[in-house]
């Protein structure tokens, strides 16, 4: 039997099954309208307010619906200069503006907050049907310019609190609390409260703003405090142990450099603080005192590899590797009072041995082959450190680059008998072209040993007094005759002068 709910346009039953679904047909067509209407519609909707605040938009209650980010940012501008703050101290009313009191309006982005929105689309529809839009303004408050405002208050004639402090006594090398006061203040939180709560809102308001008795941010006690805790820091062993026994005492007067008490951003506690860049440069300078730098010995050896003179004895180096822990574990200490228990940690840096070809006297046609080719440059340079040999048993002075002599043997003139040329392992320290020599500070012109000898030509300082320099007054060398420095011919002692500089090494030797 078959059920009939509809009648088609024949007159015809129709089935209850095709009804529903040419129903839901017909609906489906509605809505498919309806969209094309209400897009077309928010689209056109939509264009109209490109740029502006949609339709529902508030700021501070006023419909800003259609208006630019520039015409809604002369609004706030506006509301916020005419905003005026009358604060009540002491029976006395003062008027300021927002300004005044370290508040600041950005009506530029309040404005551009009101006209902006993630898809303009969704906007307006949500607009349409939702209702008001309400933005708030971008308002921001400086509360340390609030406190200071109210502090500025309180009248001359009033006597201010006092913060304790913490003092050093260079003379006495002590540290002393100086005690606080109290005196007539305000609490500027009142009004920083105040202001906070209703800037806002950029309308006028008022506050009242109690001066009254009030006791210093930092107590007597507190300073005290602080004077304890520095005694304790003091009080405590701290050295550091290094190398063969050696210790390094930190002093308290070391430690007093170091200290220093001052109040907090807040001004309302005393702050210990440590000058760690300080620490690090003492630690830093006791271990580059005594750090060692490793010196290669040099041994002159003839054409069979013989061994023939000892120039320099080599030595090893001592290289301090914990500087930057050992200043951490002080700092640590300086912080908290504890005693420093550390020991610089040290590495042996190894030497070497350099052998050398002993040089050979050089024949005066040697001597100028040698100075020809040295002209000419045509031979690539020898690789090493550069340094120069003066041996007082040949009287001769030589250079080297490394294992290669590159100038010399050349006879010179070192010091006489009671002016003996120091020995020992230098390097050149002071340099002239031209220089007056005389002992004028040790001896008085009549006085036999005294002498003054000017413009003395191509100097080179090694070891105090001691240096080369050129002697146009003698006309022989080979021998020793000077006041201790070594004399040479004024063409080789430019030769030196030229190809030396200052930190080249010097060895003097028998």
């Amino acid at each position: 039997m078959t059920n009939v709910t509809d009648t088609a346009a024949t007159g015809g039953p129709v089935p209850a099954g095709r009804g529903r679904k040419r129903l839901a047909l017909v609906v489906l067509a509605i809505i498919a309208v309806l969209a094309v209407l209400l897009t077309g519609g928010a689209m056109a909707y939509a264009k109209q307010f490109d740029g502006k605040a949609l339709p529902g938009t508030t700021v501070l209650g006023q419909d800003v619906s259609g208006k630019s980010p520039e015409e809604i940012s002369q609004l706030i501008a506006e509301r916020g200069e005419d905003v005026t703050v009358t604060i009540t101290a002491d029976g006395t009313e003062h008027e300021a503006s927002l300004a005044d009191l370290g508040v600041t309006v950005d009506a530029q982005a309040t404005g551009q907050a009101a006209v902006a929105r993630e898809d303009s689309f969704m906007d307006v529809l949500r607009a349409t049907w939702s209702g008001e839009h309400v933005v708030e303004p971008v308002v921001s408050v400086d509360e340390a310019a609030v406190a200071s405002y109210a502090k500025g208050l309180v009248p001359a004639d009033r006597t201010e609190p006092v913060d304790a402090q913490v003092v050093f006594d260079e003379d006495a090398q002590t540290w002393n609390a100086v005690p606080g006061q109290s005196g007539q203040g305000v609490d500027p939180q009142v009004m920083v409260e105040t202001v906070t709560q209703k800037a806002p809102a950029l309308e006028s308001f008022s506050v009242d703003q109690p001066i009254e008795e009030i006791a210093p941010a930092i107590t007597t006690e507190e300073a005290e405090g602080v004077v304890g805790t520095i005694a304790a820091v003091l009080e405590q062993p701290m050295s550091i142990s290094g190398p063969e026994g050696k210790t390094y005492e930190v002093s308290a007067e070391r430690r007093n450099s170091w200290l220093s008490v001052a109040p907090d951003e807040t001004g309302q506690q005393l702050v210990l603080s440590v000058d760690e860049e300080g620490v690090r440069e003492w630690v830093a300078a006791r271990a580059d005192k005594d750090s060692v730098k490793p010196k290669d010995g040099i041994e002159q050896v003839d054409s069979d590899g013989k061994v023939v003179k000892v120039v320099a004895e080599k030595r090893d180096g001592l290289e301090f590797t914990n500087v930057d822990a050992v200043a951490d574990e002080l700092i640590a200490s300086l912080k908290g009072s504890s005693p420093l228990e550390i020991a610089f940690e040290t590495k042996t840096v190894e030497a070497e041995v350099e052998q050398v070809k002993a040089p050979e006297k050089e024949s005066e046609e040697e001597k100028s082959e040698e100075d020809g080719k040295a002209q000419e440059e045509k031979a690539p340079a020898p690789t090493g450190e550069k340094w120069i040999d003066v041996d007082l048993s040949a009287k001769t002075v030589t250079a080297y680059v490394g294992e290669t002599p590159v100038w010399g043997p050349r006879s010179m003139v070192d010091g006489k008998e009671g002016n003996e040329t120091v020995t020992g392992s230098f390097e050149i320290y002071l340099r002239y072209d031209r220089q007056d020599m005389t002992n004028a500070n040790y001896y008085p012109e009549d006085h036999p040993k005294y002498y003054y000898t000017p413009d003395v030509p191509w100097v080179q300082y090694f070891h105090h007094g001691y240096g080369f320099h050129g002697a146009p007054w003698r006309s022989s060398f080979g021998y020793s005759g000077s006041h201790g420095c070594i004399n040479m011919p004024v063409s080789e002692a430019k030769w030196l002068y030229d190809w030396a500089s200052i930190g080249t090494r010097v060895e003097v030797h028998y």
